[in-house]
């Protein structure tokens, strides 16, 4: 009788080795996987939901997380959409715990300068938010004339004018590293 609960106690002690033994090796892949996902991921996991975004500078954005790409996201607000470089970023509010890969390998390389190559083609008016040392952030309107690999040439109009070559005050060379929002009217507001 002694034997069979000698075996019964080892048998026990086994099963129960085995049970701690899985739910660490899930506990590991689980926290390997959370590992392996990136901001971008977990922002597209958010697409379409209202998100709070507070940028380095102070400022806040609210509105509809509309597209989360390589290096940037944009929010819509009621009138106007705003472009954000994560690196601007401070913190989110608002997203889900969901995360989604980008599938196609194209969107994947496309970045920040992409999208400011496609707001200068379609000579959109902007108003730039920039980093501006201990003032906090600084604003200039006007339209992007050129993108290069890590900056943008920005004509420089008074607010509300169209980019006419008699309205133009002045370009702006601004490195990405300093851009921290661009705000642009949503298509169909102009």
């Amino acid at each position: 009788m002694r034997w069979n609960a000698l075996f019964d106690d080892l048998e026990a002690q086994l099963a129960e080795a085995e049970v701690l033994g899985r739910e660490s090796e899930v506990s590991e892949r689980a926290r390997a996987e959370l590992a392996s996902i990136g901001m971008a991921d977990r922002l597209r996991g958010s697409l379409g939901r209202s998100v709070g975004v507070h940028l380095v500078s102070g400022t806040d954005f609210l509105g509809t997380l509309s597209h989360a790409g390589a290096e940037s996201l944009v929010i819509d607000e009621a009138a106007h959409q705003i472009l954000i470089p994560y690196a601007a970023v401070s913190h989110y509010r608002g997203i889900g715990r969901y995360a989604v890969a980008e599938p196609s390998a194209v969107r994947r390389r496309l970045g920040l300068a992409n999208a400011l190559r496609s707001l200068a083609r379609d000579r959109a008016p902007l108003t730039v938010l920039l980093a501006s040392g201990t003032a906090g952030e600084a604003r200039i309107s006007g339209v992007i004339d050129r993108v290069g690999r890590d900056f943008l040439d920005l004509a420089v109009t008074p607010p509300g004018e169209a980019r006419r070559a008699s309205n133009v005050v002045d370009v702006a060379t601004v490195p990405f590293g300093s851009l921290l929002a661009l705000r642009s009217m949503r298509p169909g507001e102009l």
